[in-house]
């Protein structure tokens, strides 16, 4: 019998991409044929799931979140299956915002062990889409929100036949395995692509997006395009977060907003691309109204205005402001720096940033030494970590003045120590360096969270 300490040991005792370094990666390890051995020996669960699948570089966890959001503001029981998380592995698997009880983690995962164990070399990725499948399929869930974990073609969850395929914005990362180029890239996010199945894809590069719509015609897939078939404007800001108004282009039939129809909505996140995500989320709806899904424009408000997704643009202090995101790739980078500068009045940034050895890390540095007044330079306990040392030597050009301070937390309270009243502190580079700093912070503001040990 196990204890649930000792079932996330078992988890993570099996091969986990999210730990292997670039060099250690293995082709032949990226397969589906475990995963369909394995739901077929658990009576393939998936295939009791009505299910939206959302893949892409940038945006997917929010996006994900504001769909099943307003699934469940409409009535709906909503399975979200996400990655990674923040404080415990719990957070990957929750039913109406309700994390998976550790009891009911550690009874899924005793029931699947035996067919665990017959598998050739099975991956921790594996393990937990086919726990979040069964738990979904056994909960009984209308719906089932589903994120890839890496890629899209040869992913874990990609055993699905969702009833819409969503793909968020793509740019370069995971180059190592998923291709050098864009248009690689694109290719292996196109892969949750289904025969006669819709596609909602947010704006991308020109590239990609021709990847996606030759596939999407070469499976007679149906594709709303945003900036095309949807288009959206915001029409105010604040520290609490956006509002925006909608069009839909699309020809009339039985969708949420008819066309040329405006509507406004809010969603409680800072950033003009959790803008887009929010459009994407709305247009997936949509999708999902055209096939009989019952749905309303005011449970579609509710739903946005009342999404969470922690560690994304969250202000967690005021004096000084402290904000934590958890970007970990040069677009994201960019995009964050740019709504600060834009959205965010501050006199001095401050950046606590650490970065995964697999990133872009000379790339990040460049933007944020250009940005930031100050650059501590940090590391998590996660195996995959960069070194700051070896971090600060890619600082070529910089005017940012640069400090290293190895723990997290420590880098946290001496940087709000020495900051002023009017001074921005941000927390960026990795959500394993976002995690540690909210853990450390909660935790000072006396606020009880789920976590799990550290590993």
């Amino acid at each position: 019998m196990f204890r649930y300490q000792q079932a996330l040991d078992y988890i993570y005792s099996f091969v986990d991409q999210e730990k292997l370094q670039p060099d250690k990666y293995e082709p032949k390890r990226f397969d589906l044929t475990n995963m369909h051995a394995l739901l077929g020996m658990l009576g393939d669960p998936h295939r009791r799931l009505r299910s939206v699948h959302v893949a892409g570089t940038k945006g997917k966890g929010s996006t994900c979140a504001m769909i099943a959001s307003v699934l469940q503001a409409a009535g709906y029981k909503v399975g979200l299956f996400t990655q990674p998380h923040l404080h415990t592995f719990r957070e990957r698997i929750q039913v109406n915002g309700r994390l998976i009880g550790e009891e009911e983690m550690v009874a899924l995962l005793e029931g699947q062990k035996p067919s665990i164990e017959r598998l050739p070399d099975p991956s921790t990725f594996e393990i937990m889409t086919a726990m979040a499948f069964q738990y979904f399929a056994d909960q009984e869930v209308d719906f089932a929100v589903i994120e890839t974990g890496l890629g899209g073609r040869l992913d874990t969850t990609n055993v699905i036949e969702p009833l819409v395929a969503v793909i968020t914005s793509i740019s370069y990362d995971h180059t190592y395995i998923l291709g050098d180029t864009i248009e690689e890239i694109a290719g292996e996010k196109a892969g949750i692509i289904k025969e006669g199945k819709p596609v909602v894809c947010a704006p991308q590069k020109p590239a990609a997006e021709q990847i996606i719509v030759e596939v999407c015609q070469e499976r007679d897939a149906p594709l709303v395009l945003l900036g095309r078939d949807w288009l959206w404007e915001r029409t105010a800001t604040s520290m609490e977060g956006q509002q925006l108004r909608v069009e839909c282009r699309l020809a009339n039939g039985e969708g949420l907003l008819r066309r040329g129809e405006r509507e406004e909505f809010s969603i409680p996140f800072l950033g003009p691309y959790q803008l887009t995500n929010a459009a994407t989320a709305l247009a997936t709806m949509d999708q999902l109204h055209r096939q009989g899904v019952g749905l309303s424009l005011q449970q579609a408000r509710d739903g946005l205005g009342t999404a969470q997704w922690p560690g994304r643009l969250e202000i967690l202090g005021r004096d000084p402001l402290l904000v934590m995101d958890g970007a970990h790739n040069v677009d994201s980078i960019q995009r964050m720096l740019t709504t600060l500068v834009e959205d965010v009045p501050f006199d001095r940034l401050l950046v606590i940033a650490g970065f995964s050895a697999d990133k872009d890390i000379k790339g990040m540095m460049r933007e944020l030494t250009s940005r930031a007044d100050e650059l501590i330079l940090t590391k998590s306990i996660h195996p995959r970590s960069a070194d700051p040392d070896q971090i600060a030597a890619l600082d070529e050009e910089g005017s940012a003045r640069v400090t290293l301070i190895n723990d997290v937390a420590s880098a946290l309270w001496q940087t709000l120590e020495r900051s002023n009243a009017g001074d921005l502190v941000c927390v960026t580079g990795s959500l394993f360096v976002v995690a540690e700093a909210r853990a450390a912070w909660l935790d000072a503001q006396g606020v009880d969270f789920d976590r799990d040990p550290p590993l």
